[in-house]
């Protein structure tokens, strides 16, 4: 599935990047580039850091991101290498395939989008897509923020942040700054273990399977503006 974009530009691409921490898979990767398009060279980096030197020492015009990555949280990464390397193409390849997370990640710059156990044949295409001037979603994709029944995505995300308690709305803002457990409990006086019992509970509140969904959900309802009272 693909939409129609003007923010890459439509010469083959001869230089890629794979941004991932796991060794298999950049590997994996790295094969799969040199077979389904003309790539020169194929890096990888396994943290943002090393990809930000990788991008700075020489030229790179396509990206492939995981999401997870040690030294950073969450769409923050897409969003430094973007700013890195305004004129590359950047594919997220994620284990995660949720609908909220591939319109965020769209949004603040991705030009493709594609889960991580899609066959060769989908990452061909939407290397293909993305190459012609393209952003590539997966099949099936539903925009969030386009709902027939008129229930919109940060209208549910407001509902369920809702039910956060004061001090779980704390642990979330935290959260949304990139803060691990042992910082949020250094800094609300409390024991780790607590903290991780808070984002169990948040993340159950708000129907999602990681810390990164969580984040989504909170921007997705300008969290700021709309957390319990903290006084």
């Amino acid at each position: 599935m693909t939409q129609l974009t003007d923010s890459v530009q439509k010469a083959q691409p001869t230089h890629a990047l794979v941004v991932d921490d796991h060794p298999l898979f950049c590997d994996a990767m790295t094969l799969t580039l040199t077979s389904i398009a003309d790539f020169t060279e194929v890096d990888t980096a396994g943290t943002l850091n090393d990809a930000l030197a990788k991008i700075e020492a020489k030229p790179i015009d396509f990206i492939i991101l995981d999401l997870h990555l040690p030294d950073v949280n969450g769409l923050d990464g897409l969003v430094r290498l973007r700013r890195a390397a305004p004129k590359a193409a950047i594919m997220i390849a994620s284990s995660l395939a949720d609908h909220r997370m591939i319109s965020h990640a769209i949004k603040a710059g991705a030009n493709g989008y594609v889960p991580k156990h899609s066959q060769r044949s989908v990452f061909r295409k939407a290397v293909d897509a993305i190459v012609e001037g393209k952003t590539f979603v997966p099949e099936g994709y539903i925009d969030p923020e386009d709902d027939s029944t008129g229930r919109t995505a940060p209208v549910d995300a407001l509902e369920r942040l809702s039910t956060l308690t004061n001090q779980q709305a704390r642990i979330l803002s935290l959260i949304c700054e990139g803060r691990l457990n042992k910082q949020i409990a250094y800094e609300l006086s409390i024991a780790e273990t607590t903290v991780k019992a808070h984002v169990t509970a948040i993340m159950r509140k708000l129907g999602v399977q990681s810390r990164t969904q969580a984040v989504l959900i909170a921007q997705e309802a300008s969290f700021n503006r709309v957390l319990p009272n903290l006084e």
